[in-house]
């Protein structure tokens, strides 16, 4: 019983997705810019986009940068605000 009421008061001080809310999007989708959007901010920055698809409610590009290296890029769906960017590895890239 003591390690449930310990349990419990855990999750009510740090609720169950807080330590993931820095990598998901929260966003009604009626306030999400359009694909086209973020395609013109990778255009923007350079970026040649492979792919543009949605993870965890956030609009993610795969491309390369302006000096050919393999990115990931996790954009915010509303703001555009580039929550996330690394370089991938290309030691398994064929392209």
């Amino acid at each position: 019983m003591k390690t449930t009421l310990t349990i419990l008061t855990l999750l009510a001080v740090f609720p169950a997705g807080a330590a993931l809310a820095d990598d998901d999007c929260f966003v009604p989708l009626e306030d999400w810019q359009s694909r086209d959007t973020v395609a013109r901010l990778a255009e923007e920055n350079g970026w040649t986009v492979r792919r543009i698809k949605i993870d965890d409610g956030c609009y993610e590009i795969d491309g390369r940068d302006a000096n050919g290296r393999r990115i990931e890029v996790t954009v915010h769906p509303s703001t555009l605000e580039i929550i996330e960017f690394e370089y991938e590895d290309d030691e398994d890239d064929d392209d």
